[in-house]
């Protein structure tokens, strides 16, 4: 028996058939439309125990569906959500009869206590017309307690938040595979929030309760990490004096995540091909086959493809941990969500550091939004947190961010304009290469090429710079003796 009949409507069609497909699988009858007068056909012709719509479609809006709806049936229950809400739209959502309001990305356990409670308070279709036409007979704003929202679903502000469309293509890529057991690859740049992506991935499963596992795969030498990962019996080298469980075991019913994955060794990739295909191992010395109960997600801001095709990651593996790929852009290239990044980092780091800063100057902002951050949502957060510990006053003002930050614009702003001549056209990452070399050795130089405190200015760690140097072709000068 149908647990409810839905009208769900959404013009992203991958977001429209993954989340119809799930609600069929759990009980739910869906009917599933992209566009607004299709949607407004299909209540004039069916029942539905609840409509769940976007407010943005391709030809309307879910306000035109949710007034139709109410004319048509003021009993039944209507759902909107969006991924550009703020908490006005909520209100207005509230105050024109929507039952709920919900932010995209869908969150599962939210939508489906939305519809769970909508379904619970429609009338049952055998019962006939006549709940519904008593409900018709109530002037809106005057409809029983039973039918009205229960809450106002507001909007938070966090790291995971964007405005730029590839970025909410990510997360409802995200919504879709979270509470599933499928392996997923995380690349982007360093600071680009991997590690926080897996946690939310995990924190979204229905191995939430179990516990979530971090390695850092570059940070550990090969005979370490394999330890680290599967463990060890006793005897099984020098330093093993007694039986040991590796991350694996740990990890067990909940999620493992293997950061800088590309630094793994040849033997090594070996083993986690093993892990990821059979989901079984054995600890280092022992004999006994261990089932590995465990989701597994791997970042790396390696280019898999190219250690690839140089032989210097199998391909085997490669196809293998390929399967959801989320490949997160740097901040650089969406500067749009810098503004409300910068306002979250500031009201956070401000009360955990017992600080009165209210807000940003705009030449302060202006700086923020125009430097390039190599070390993207990482640095803009040690910008900030500085800013907040050295400023003087509520405001943070240019004076109190790092050379770097400050010099950079300066030196935008100092330049002498000069006719250009016209270029063969640049890829993103060839235009960006000059400004990231002159910011890198401006910052050298201002740390008398002290690795170690550039990469701590630059927010980046010193691997990092070591391989953009190198990438960059920038090398120490050399000191000529005069003898």
């Amino acid at each position: 028996m149908s647990k409810g009949s839905i009208l769900l409507v959404d013009d992203d069609l991958h977001v429209l058939k993954s989340t119809a497909s799930w609600l069929k699988e759990i009980g739910f009858t869906v009917t599933e439309v992209a566009k607004l007068s299709t949607a407004q056909d299909a209540i004039h012709r069916s029942r539905f125990d609840v409509v769940v719509s976007d407010i943005r479609l391709e030809d309307g809006e879910g306000f035109e569906l949710l007034a139709e709806s109410q004319k048509l049936d003021y009993a039944l229950p209507v759902i909107l959500f969006t991924g550009y809400g703020t908490l006005d739209t909520a209100v207005e959502a509230i105050r024109q009869g929507a039952f709920d309001f919900l932010s995209k990305p869908l969150m599962d356990d939210e939508l489906l206590s939305a519809i769970e409670r909508a379904v619970a308070l429609s009338p049952p279709q055998q019962a006939g017309d006549q709940a519904r036409h008593q409900a018709n007979q109530q002037l809106p704003g005057q409809n029983s307690e039973s039918v009205k929202p229960q809450r106002i679903k507001g909007i938070e502000t966090d790291t995971l938040q964007s405005r730029d469309p590839e970025m909410q293509n990510i997360f409802e890529v995200i919504e879709t595979i979270a509470d599933t057991k499928t392996t997923v690859l995380i690349t982007g740049e360093s600071g680009t929030g991997k590690s926080r992506i897996a946690r939310e991935i995990h924190q979204r499963s229905s191995r939430c309760n179990g516990p979530f596992i971090e390695v850092a795969c570059g940070a550990l030498p090969e005979t370490l990490l394999e330890s680290e990962l599967f463990g060890h019996v006793r005897g099984a080298f020098t330093d093993a004096h007694a039986d040991k469980d590796g991350k694996f075991h740990q990890a067990e019913g909940g999620t493992i995540f293997l950061d800088e994955i590309a630094t793994a060794s040849p033997a090594m990739q070996v083993k986690l091909l093993r892990v990821l295909q059979e989901f079984q191992f054995e600890k280092i010395g022992g004999t006994q086959t261990f089932n590995a109960d465990t989701r597994v997600i791997l970042a790396t801001n390696e280019n898999l493809n190219d250690l690839v095709a140089k032989g210097q990651f199998r391909e085997d593996l490669f196809y293998r941990i390929n399967v959801i790929h989320l490949e997160f852009p740097p901040l650089r290239a969406r500067a749009a969500d810098i503004p409300f990044l910068a306002d979250f980092f500031l009201e956070k780091l401000g009360e955990e550091l017992g600080k009165s800063v209210d807000r940003f100057s705009p030449e302060a902002m202006h700086h923020l939004e125009t430097h390039p951050l190599p070390g993207n949502i990482r640095e803009l957060q040690n910008i900030i947190e500085r800013a907040i510990l050295l400023g003087k006053s509520t405001e943070i003002q240019v004076d109190d961010f790092p050379e770097a930050v400050v010099h950079t614009q300066s030196a935008v702003a100092g330049s002498p304009r000069v006719a250009t001549v016209p270029t063969l056209p640049q890829t993103l990452k060839e235009a960006l290469e000059g400004p990231e070399r002159s910011i890198i050795l401006n910052v050298l130089n201002g740390n008398n090429w002290n690795r170690n405190e550039t990469a701590d200015t630059l927010g980046i760690n010193r691997t990092t710079l070591y391989k953009k140097m190198k990438k960059l072709g920038l090398e120490e000068p050399r000191v000529v003796s005069c003898l």
